[in-house]
């Protein structure tokens, strides 16, 4: 069992303060404003900490090594979930963050730097290079004909008292389960929603509140997990319809539960597999190619459109969930003479 004498490092405590002196640094200097990154940062270096605490000794900043970085990232694999939080982007930006902090530790105590980071780095090109623009692809997006065509395709599942004849009560045949399954794909494309955003959305993540039409909802509130801090984001106002009409629907077939879009009455939770094929299934019916890029092309579609309005890359960031520098990508699109919706 190791001692420590009164002087030496508390584990637990130098993690911590060598993180918060870091953000303290990054804050007075202007280079990490959005609280949004800040929580994104802080859940990256909790869970470093709590690797390196749960080892035996437990790894300090000092005596962290290759071999240690080599652990953690080989038992972060063995935990592969469908976020997508150990792809090489991923282990990027975790890495460039240990680095950062022990790099500002360094220099707070006049100790030479731990170049651990550094040479984990050096070692892992397919991860120092992830953000190259040969790995870093244009995301694919529905072009303005595409997206017109779906708005008006998901819009048909709600009342439409402009319409006439057959088309102006059309709604009424919608399944509760179809309503909400364009619903679903309305955020993505009118709110910028990932899948799993879409999936944790609870009766609260609604607000209609300081809209300027009463009762329909012009943001929600996604919920915050391991990887994003919880946040809001506009949608649009077709979007806002269409979630309008659900919330009343739902609440007329009393579905159960505290889940936005459950998967059954009694409230189950959507499980990933069934959105997948039901979000795919409304793009295919839509006449829309599902396969290229899959639902994720009308997120990317969100992230332009605002770009293209005028919104400053660091807000639409924060209406994401992600950090400022993902947004490189969606300002090379922008930057092309290429027609988005």
């Amino acid at each position: 069992m190791p001692s420590y004498s009164l002087f030496d490092e508390i584990p637990s405590e130098g993690h911590r303060l060598a993180f918060e002196r870091w953000l303290d640094g990054q804050r007075a200097s202007g280079s990490l404003r959005q609280p949004a990154s800040v929580e994104v940062y802080r859940d990256m270096w909790g869970a470093f900490t709590a690797w390196c605490l749960g080892q035996s000794p437990a790894v300090t900043l000092a005596s962290l090594d290759l071999r240690d970085l080599q652990a953690f990232q080989a038992a972060r694999f063995g935990r592969k979930s469908s976020d997508m939080s150990l792809s090489p982007r991923h282990a990027l930006r975790l890495m460039r963050l240990v680095d950062r902090v022990l790099r500002h530790h360094a220099a707070q105590t006049g100790e030479a730097p731990n170049m651990a980071a550094s040479d984990w780095l050096a070692a892992h090109p397919e991860v120092r290079y992830a953000e190259a623009a040969h790995a870093d692809p244009l995301p694919e997006f529905l072009s303005v004909a595409e997206a017109k065509h779906l708005i008006t395709f998901l819009s048909d599942a709600r009342p439409r008292p402009g319409l006439t004849g057959a088309r102006r009560d059309s709604h009424a045949a919608f399944t509760w389960q179809e309503l909400r399954n364009r619903c679903a794909v309305a955020l993505q494309l009118g709110g910028g929603l990932t899948p799993g955003d879409v999936r944790a959305l609870t009766l609260s993540s609604p607000i209609s509140r300081g809209g300027r039409v009463r009762d329909r909802p012009w943001k929600v509130s996604v919920p915050g997990d391991g990887n994003s801090a919880a946040r809001e984001t506009p949608i649009a106002p077709w979007a806002g319809e269409l979630l309008q009409h659900w919330l009343q629907v739902r609440a007329e077939a009393s579905i159960e539960g505290d889940f936005l879009f459950p998967s059954t009455r009694t409230g189950k939770q959507w499980h990933k597999e069934s959105h997948y094929k039901c979000a795919k299934t409304v793009l295919e019916d839509a006449g829309i190619d599902s396969r290229e890029g899959g639902s994720f092309r009308l997120r990317h579609t969100f992230a332009l459109r605002q770009l293209r309005r005028g919104f400053e890359p660091e807000t639409v960031a924060t209406w994401l969930g992600v950090e400022p520098e993902v947004m490189g990508r969606y300002r090379r699109v922008v930057a092309a003479p290429i027609d988005v919706v």
